[in-house]
């Protein structure tokens, strides 16, 4: 599972920085969670290939998290896309984008499905063979949400050797990938179990883009791997926090430790500080095993 932050800063890029996306490559999948200015620009440097962006996820209307979507889906008309590309966000989002592309006599000539979201409990939007995702409430000032992405079980591998062991014919390789057992030529049944390996352990994400402090939160996200949560501001502007309807990296960590996750991502953070290491030593006093995100960071998980 691979994280690329294109950008992770509040509010208004800046020279160094920009606003909320990133990527996600999880099970072969390649997602995009929000799209603030820049995201064509940053997708550019960092070599991701916009044809395989096939689901795009949006937390909330704010524009410093889906500002750079009509730039994005008009490239995408312009570099010949066939294949339908879906977006999913709060009611609203259709009529947003459509407008802009109304106006601009722009409509695209590939499929464009708009999924818009609605309720405020925790709900299943999307799921194939390979992975499931489902909204995580949150409470800021506009309707959001936030994201749970999980692996679903790979196949087991194959034990070439344990296959040679037992003189099996390449011939039934595929049947044993496929979870089947073997029947030697004199009766003998070797099960699966035997001529395989384990899957590797299905990995999760969860995104908690905009979000006043929750504990609630934690029972949503339990146990998963990794944990995007935003720390706006630094626990000396708890105050603003709780105006604005954010965090702080103190927060962060305290609904991290509550939900037993293995690795706490920070971002969404004020420019009004001078270092964003602040954000991890004050968050690293409640949990223990926190990262930094930072615009054109990729984690490998």
């Amino acid at each position: 599972m691979r994280l690329t932050v294109l950008g992770c800063y509040a509010a208004t890029p800046r020279t160094l920085t920009n606003p909320t996306s990133q990527v996600l490559e999880i099970n072969n999948q390649v997602v995009l969670i929000d799209c603030g200015e820049g995201t064509q620009v940053e997708l550019r440097r960092h070599k991701i290939k916009f044809s395989r962006i096939n689901h795009i996820f949006i937390s909330h209307l704010h524009g410093d998290h889906f500002f750079g979507l009509p730039g994005f889906i008009s490239t995408m008309r312009l570099l010949g896309r066939e294949k339908a590309l879906h977006v999913y966000g709060p009611k609203g989002i259709k009529e947003a984008i459509t407008l802009l592309l109304k106006l601009g006599d722009s409509w695209t000539n590939y499929p464009l499905l708009f999924h818009e979201l609605t309720s405020k409990e925790q709900e299943l939007i999307f799921e194939d063979d390979k992975i499931s995702v489902t909204t995580i409430p949150l409470d800021h000032r506009v309707y959001t949400n936030g994201y749970l992405f999980r692996e679903k079980l790979g196949k087991r591998k194959l034990n070439v050797t344990a296959a040679e062991k037992y003189g099996i014919d390449k011939a039934y390789y595929n049947n044993i990938k496929n979870g089947k057992n073997i029947t030697l030529d004199n009766g003998t049944i070797v099960s699966n179990s035997e001529l395989t390996f384990d899957p590797p352990e299905p990995k999760s994400y969860a995104f908690c883009s905009d979000t006043v402090y929750d504990e609630s939160l934690a029972e949503k996200i339990k146990n998963v791997d990794v944990l995007y949560h935003e720390s706006t501001f630094l626990e000396t502007e708890t105050d603003l926090a709780v105006k604005t309807k954010h965090a702080t990296a103190k927060q962060a960590a305290m609904v991290a430790k509550k939900a037993n996750v293995k690795t706490l991502v920070l971002g969404h953070y004020s420019t009004r500080y001078k270092s964003i290491a602040l954000f991890k030593e004050e968050a690293s006093t409640i949990f223990p095993n926190v990262v930094l995100a930072d615009d054109g960071k990729t984690f490998d998980f």
